[in-house]
């Protein structure tokens, strides 16, 4: 059952001529509880450092506003400026650490689970340099708890300031709290919705609008300080007892009350099954296996939503394992995967700047129907094949194979030899008879990375 290429590639960041692939089912799970080596190799900051950031350029900027006279509104935009560029280097640096940890992890379902995870609970700023910090978010909140308990999970996630930010958490009050009641202001369900539609119970859930309603309300004292950090503010909590799904719950008005709700929304069957069917859409097939569902519903359910027992039921059933590869790769995955086929130097990514990372990696990507970080909507990405497969997009991909590995490596590999490399022992035979035909390396290059074959994992 088990295939150490099929485990690479529809487990992990693709094949490599340089990293081994996985030799078995417990390789694949020790990557998730071992040290985070390709973390350390590639760092990038944790959002409490990334917020400092955002308070300078706000601080610079309110200097700006306030100035009263032309000299320090000089020094005010110099300084807005400064943490503007500062930021902007940081968020390319993060561009290219995450593409490098996927192009060099000897553990590329950890790489995975990060993104479906961070995927699964959608969160990005929304104005100024705000914009840059999804990475930071991702490893502060979604990384440490990819291998744990979901509810740990859910917890670090939706109380995170940039989940906050994001749906508009901030400004909800309860209307009968002590400030809703000076200043007559009101609740907004944007975070009590997706937690239950998104994150947890899923669309066809069992909630109905009253439950997201008491939820929004429990939530109320979900804030964040001047600073941008988290804070619980107990001015804003609605008074009473809150209902959601016929358990009472807010006696206390504190933060502890919240996570006893998120605690058994996460513990929910409802929410079993609606992660169990992501997790097995993501890496099998638009319509799973039934009984694969069923296996890793089961896992949850019986572990309390220990994550790891979830993928054990996952990695350790024949439908995971068929031979045919199913899925489209995203645009992340598709040039992650062709940069570790290629075996892309990490230090000259490192040497590129800003302007060459956008034009390799991002624009691309972009093209290619997926921005940087930036889904459309708290839901994510799409998963379903359809909405990958388009003339325009994959237009955009053949666009990248003929034109980016040649700025990525001084001397390409032959054609014939990167088809085995980057489409293992079961390379399409016509694949491989088109690279060794092509008449020169750039063009066979690109005929295996555009190739029907390497799309799918």
């Amino acid at each position: 059952m088990f295939n150490p290429e099929v485990a690479e590639i529809r487990f992990g960041t693709g094949l490599s001529p340089r990293v081994p692939a996985p030799q078995s089912v417990e390789a694949l799970l020790d990557g998730l509880v071992g040290q985070d080596r390709i973390a350390t190799r590639f760092p990038i900051e944790p959002f409490e450092s990334f917020r400092h950031r955002i308070t300078a350029f706000q601080a610079a900027r309110r200097d700006e506003r306030r100035a009263k006279s032309d000299d320090a509104r000089t020094q005010a935009t110099k300084a807005k400026k400064k943490a503007n560029t500062a930021a902007r280097k940081a968020y390319a640096s993060m561009i290219r650490d995450t593409v490098l940890r996927r192009t060099h992890t000897d553990s590329g379902f950890r790489e995975r689970l990060a993104f479906f995870w961070a995927d699964h609970f959608t969160a990005r700023g929304k104005s100024n340099i705000v914009r840059f910090a999804t990475s930071p978010y991702i490893e502060e909140a979604i990384r440490p708890h990819i291998a744990g308990r979901f509810e740990d999970l859910l917890i670090a996630a939706v109380t995170h300031p940039l989940m906050l930010h994001y749906l508009d958490q901030a400004q909800s009050v309860g209307p009968n709290s002590r400030l809703g009641k000076r200043r007559e202001r009101g609740l907004n369900e944007n975070l009590a919705r997706e937690v239950m539609e998104l994150h947890t119970l899923g669309v066809d859930g069992p909630y109905t609008q009253a439950d997201v309603r008491q939820l929004a309300e429990l939530f109320a004292g979900l804030s964040l300080d001047q600073q941008g950090a988290f804070k619980f503010k107990t001015a804003h909590v609605e008074p009473g007892t809150e209902t959601v799904l016929g358990k009472s719950y807010g006696r206390s008005g504190k933060l502890k009350d919240v996570h006893a709700v998120l605690r058994d929304l996460a513990r929910h069957p409802a929410t079993a099954r609606h992660v169990a069917t992501k997790l097995a859409q993501h890496f099998t097939t638009d319509v799973p296996d039934p009984d694969l569902i069923d296996k890793m519903t089961e896992a949850y359910r019986d572990s309390g939503g220990n994550l790891l027992n979830v993928y054990v039921a996952l990695l350790n059933h024949p439908a995971s394992w068929l031979p045919e590869m199913r899925n489209i790769k995203r645009p992340i995955d598709f040039i992650a995967t062709s940069l570790r086929a290629l075996d892309v130097d990490g230090t000259l990514l490192a040497r590129s700047n800003q302007k060459q990372l956008l034009n390799l990696i991002v624009t691309p990507m972009q093209i290619m129907g997926q921005s940087w970080q930036a889904p459309n909507g708290p839901d994510g990405w799409p998963e379903e094949n359809a909405f990958w497969i388009t003339p325009q997009f994959m237009a955009a991909r053949l666009a990248w194979a003929l034109s980016a590995p040649q700025e990525l490596r001084r001397v390409l590999p032959d054609p014939q030899d990167f088809a085995q490399t980057a489409l293992g022992q079961n390379a399409p035979p016509e694949v491989a008879f088109a690279a060794s035909a092509a008449e020169n390396r750039w063009e066979g290059i690109a005929l295996v990375l555009a190739s029907p074959a390497f799309q799918k994992f």
